[in-house]
């Protein structure tokens, strides 16, 4: 699969079917899952594989696998989504690290790679996080990527908080 970023640690490559195994692990983990309305079985992480491939190939990027490139394991899935709220679409740096995983930076290690590709690369003016308001752990990687929170918003039917940086590390007081 096509490596897309790499860090001093990481490597964020596009997810493939090879992958289903990991990610069926990684989402139906109900720690991982615990800020998401449910758990997915391998069937629904199928499905969710398929809309990761729509979206490179519809949007040019979405959900990368992120791996350790010392040993080549499998840590979580870091990436760039276009998330519709209404009429609009949001850019947002999401980001989900397997529960062995958790708490060594790789979150914040990746994200920050993912937000830079989307000011340099890609050409984004700003970037988002929706985020839950009792998911304190991805509330300070959103911090850490210079992202401040904006407004509360209803997405997925679930109340979230839009943390959002502006290229140049402008939060939404700055506009």
């Amino acid at each position: 699969m096509r490596v897309v970023l790499e860090t001093d640690r990481l490597r964020l490559r596009e997810i493939g079917p090879e992958d289903l195994d990991f990610l069926a692990e990684l989402l139906g983990d109900p720690d991982v899952m615990r800020f998401y309305p449910d758990t997915l079985d391998r069937a629904a992480t199928g499905r969710w594989l398929k809309r990761q491939l729509d979206r490179y190939r519809r949007d040019g990027h979405g959900f990368w696998m992120v791996e350790h490139r010392e040993t080549g394991q499998a840590l979580g899935q870091v990436g760039l989504l276009n998330q519709h709220l209404g009429s609009d679409v949001y850019p947002e740096v999401a980001y989900l690290i397997h529960v062995p995983y958790q708490r060594r930076g790789f979150a914040t290690e990746a994200a920050l790679a993912v937000r830079d590709h989307a000011f340099d690369v890609l050409g984004k003016p700003y970037v988002v996080s929706f985020i839950r308001p009792d998911n304190v752990p991805s509330q300070k990687v959103a911090w850490k990527l210079g992202m401040k929170p904006d407004r509360m918003i209803q997405w997925a039917d679930l109340d979230h908080i839009l943390f959002q940086v502006e290229k140049g590390g402008g939060g939404p007081e700055s506009r």
